[in-house]
């Protein structure tokens, strides 16, 4: 479970609710069937209108996304296992690494290795990789989109729904006690849209990007070691390569474990 996206999700809707305690609303005011239909119907309504059913058939596993935290090898053993398969190639040959294919589970991973190990030259390999990754993240660039675009629609549809109420508010102006309450009540649509807004959609919509960025960021650094492999370059020297990649924190992490015992060869076997 990603606790970052609960924990933020929690502290949201606590904040919501304690704020309008502290400024003497009682949190029912939210029960509004009309707001909730205008804002939270519209805003799917708006959404259908913008995107093609094929794409939003994707929302329930964005969701997924959203809510479970990726399992993936760390950028650090990454490294290690590069220099490991380094090692191996520049002392045994490229071909001595086809039985390390069956033991990958990432496939993006297994591909660029097969592709090295078929013979195909580094231009080749890094063309076919890098395509793969601009379509993957291209698709992610769409989820985002979805729920950036609902960010965008529910606070202007909040706007709608208090203009709605006010309408209906204003019909009659006989009873002014009724025409607070009406009134009042006609701005719960502006707060649930710009609640949903800004504290769901676009942050779901920014969440979705920095997974893809980093994942994006992994499997570019998967791409130059593959390269560097097949290039015969030594094992310190992937490392460093490599490491470019890493924050100063991580880098440190790395020549720490290194430096305690944890080579190159012990995390190929882990991997």
């Amino acid at each position: 479970m990603d606790l970052s996206t609960v924990i933020g999700l929690v502290l949201g809707v606590v904040a919501l609710f304690v704020g309008m305690v502290m400024k003497g609303v009682t949190p029912d005011s939210l029960v509004n069937p009309a707001a909730i239909l205008i804002i939270i119907f519209g805003t799917i309504a708006s959404v259908a209108i913008a995107f093609p059913v094929s794409e939003l058939k994707r929302v329930p596993k964005l969701f997924g996304i959203l809510f479970k935290e990726q399992k993936s090898t760390s950028d650090a053993d990454i490294i290690r296992m590069f220099s490991s398969w380094a090692d191996v190639a520049r002392r045994e040959g490229l071909l001595s690494l086809e039985a390390k294919t069956g033991e990958i589970d990432d496939p993006f991973l297994k591909n660029g290795l097969g592709l090295a190990i078929d013979g195909q030259n580094a231009d080749y390999i890094r063309d076919v990789l890098t395509e793969e990754v601009d379509a993957m993240e291209e698709r992610h660039s769409v989820g985002s989109q979805i729920f950036s675009q609902a960010g965008t629609y529910a606070p202007t549809l909040g706007v709608l729904g208090a203009v709605v109420g006010l309408v209906a508010a204003l019909k009659d102006l006989s009873d002014i006690d009724a025409l607070g309450i009406a009134i009042s009540a006609a701005f719960i649509a502006t707060l649930l849209g710009i609640f949903t807004g800004y504290v769901l959609w676009h942050p779901f919509a920014n969440k979705l990007k920095r997974k893809s960025s980093i994942e994006v960021r992994q499997k570019m650094m998967i791409i130059e070691g593959i390269l560097s492999v097949l290039e015969g370059e030594a094992p310190r020297v992937i490392e460093q390569k490599l490491a470019s990649y890493l924050s100063m924190e991580e880098r440190r992490k790395l020549i720490s474990d290194d430096s305690s015992g944890k080579g190159a060869g012990q995390v190929a076997e882990e991997t």
